[in-house]
């Protein structure tokens, strides 16, 4: 079974899904509250200079000011070329049209960026990364313009090639066929998409960037400051863009007039797969057909059971995500080594599954199972780093520690999947836990103590609670509320509010 795209949409929200073998591999949502802004193109104005971080903010016209590294800042003269800086086969991410301009940013750091900017300043950024959690979006003055074959660096003058192009004469025929067409100064990267096409697709793919980023200039020349100067695709022709190649068998549209937007697109740009797009004509919704629905829970779970009885625990916070490998039921039927290495193997599929489905970026740590053997850790190694391969985001990865645990870094452009669909629970704050009962009675005993000798007139104190604490209160700890009540001669009144948090409460004196 090959792959397919799935593309539910609502008049608050856009899901797609790419299905590889039947199962749900990528899950990309856009609400219309909260549409994303990544490789938008805005004229935007430097708010502050931060010397010390050696950075700038960068006013959008948006909520939150954007953030630009000096690494990001482009001023090099228009005729000077990076192609000595950039890396020959810089398309890591090839398909998530993001350039690393680390490389080239190297020669910048010997200039501060206090000289390169200046507050007030008028500037062109793109957004290569969302605002993610309390921070501003991740900007760069290193434009990048996607097209279905290649990508567009109109600052670069540089041609590089998907490294997922393995053929040395293929790799060879693209780069040749784009430097017939490119102008000096600019820069192209063949995406993987290219591999097979013909000269005359390429050269107007070339073409039609090259006009639009002459668009894109007329428009910031003429637009005031901030403003947004050019929009990405929406997600449903990113996604015909970025993911419907020859490789996937259909492209299925619940919205007649998605579908309809899709054909007018491929039409234009990828008419041979035109007879791949399909008209959802089911009654059962198009996700729920799928079984979609069930496996959008499961990913926002944080215990994962495995075929064989183990299970992974996924717990993501601000600074990383730690994945926590346990044989659980499976006791296995050879020596424990073996019944380890199997547990940490099938929980390699998982993991890598679960990471793609819930967009998972950052640092990651997966603890596996302590293995004995340097044989049985190279071979967990080594599956991990084929499962990897899937996996159209960069990642990084390290050996296996004596402990069991290997880091990694994944690509994190957009929000993981659980922070876009759930917020963080209002009774923890996010931590998973609260207080216990117990801790909460205490906390209240010490209160009526000190609220109790605050005042010898009033003979009443009032305590409103959660009635689970409540009960703990007067059943269990009732002889500490008659010993008070004596000792500061004081009526104590315990009033149960289930409109309380449960780790709310009030200590008031009466009269």
């Amino acid at each position: 079974m090959g792959s397919e795209i799935l593309i539910d949409t609502t008049s608050h929200e856009t899901r797609v899904a790419l299905l590889e073998n039947g199962s749900v591999s990528e899950l990309y949502m856009e609400r219309e509250r909260d549409k994303g802004i990544v490789g938008n193109i805005y004229k935007g104005i430097v708010t502050k200079i931060l010397p010390g971080m050696q950075a700038a903010f960068v006013d959008m016209g948006l909520r939150r000011a954007g953030f630009l590294y000096v690494a990001d800042v482009e001023s090099l003269d228009s005729g000077e070329s990076l192609e000595k800086f950039v890396e020959d086969e810089p398309a890591e991410e090839d398909d998530k049209l993001l350039v690393d301009k680390r490389r080239p940013g190297r020669r910048l750091l010997d200039s501060p960026i206090e000289d390169l900017l200046q507050e007030g300043q008028e500037i062109l950024v793109q957004v290569s990364k969302e605002p993610i959690g309390t921070k501003g979006a991740r900007l760069t003055s290193y434009i990048t313009l996607p097209g279905r074959y290649l990508v567009f660096m109109p600052m670069v003058d540089h041609i590089g090639v998907s490294r997922r192009i393995v053929n040395e004469e293929e790799r060879q025929r693209l780069k040749d066929i784009v430097r017939e067409g490119k102008q000096s100064g600019v820069g192209f990267i063949v995406r993987t998409v290219s591999e097979g096409v013909d000269r005359q697709e390429l050269h107007s793919d070339m073409t039609f960037l090259t006009k639009l980023w002459e668009d894109i200039q007329r428009k910031a020349a003429a637009a005031p400051a901030p403003t947004l100067v050019h929009p990405d695709l929406n997600i449903i022709l990113r996604t015909v863009r970025d993911l419907f190649t020859s490789e996937v068998d259909a492209l299925i549209i619940e919205s007649v007039q998605d579908y309809e937007t899709c054909l007018d697109f491929v039409r234009s740009y990828l008419p041979h797969l035109q007879p791949k797009i399909q008209l959802y004509q089911g009654k059962e919704p198009l996700f729920e057909a799928y079984g979609l629905e069930l496996e959008i829970e499961r990913a926002l779970g944080r215990k994962i059971w495995l075929k064989s009885g183990g299970y992974i625990v996924i717990d993501q916070t601000e600074a990383l995500v730690a994945v926590d490998v346990n044989t659980g039921r499976f006791v296995g039927k050879r020596n424990p080594e073996e019944t380890i290495l199997q547990t940490n193997l099938e929980a390699i599929k998982e993991i890598v599954y679960q990471l793609r489905l819930r967009n998972i970026g950052g640092i990651i740590i997966i603890d596996f199972i302590d293995m004995e053997r340097e044989e049985s850790r190279e071979k967990v190694y080594n599956a991990l780093l084929n499962a990897l391969r899937s996996d159209r985001s960069r990642t990084r990865i390290s050996k296996i520690s004596e402990l069991g645990l290997v880091e990694m870094t994944r690509k994190r452009v957009r929000e993981s999947l659980g922070r876009v669909i759930c917020r963080p629970c209002p009774y923890c704050d996010g931590s998973g836990t609260i207080k216990s009962a117990a801790t909460i009675c205490y906390e209240i005993l010490r209160e009526i103590r000190r609220a109790a000798a605050t005042s010898q007139k009033r003979r009443k104190i009032l305590v409103r609670l959660h009635p689970i604490v409540a009960d703990l209160l007067l059943e269990e700890e009732g002889g500490f509320l008659e010993s008070l009540e004596q000792e500061f001669q004081k009526q104590i009144i315990v009033k149960g509010d289930y409109d309380l948090h449960e780790e709310q409460y009030e200590v008031m004196l009466l009269s």
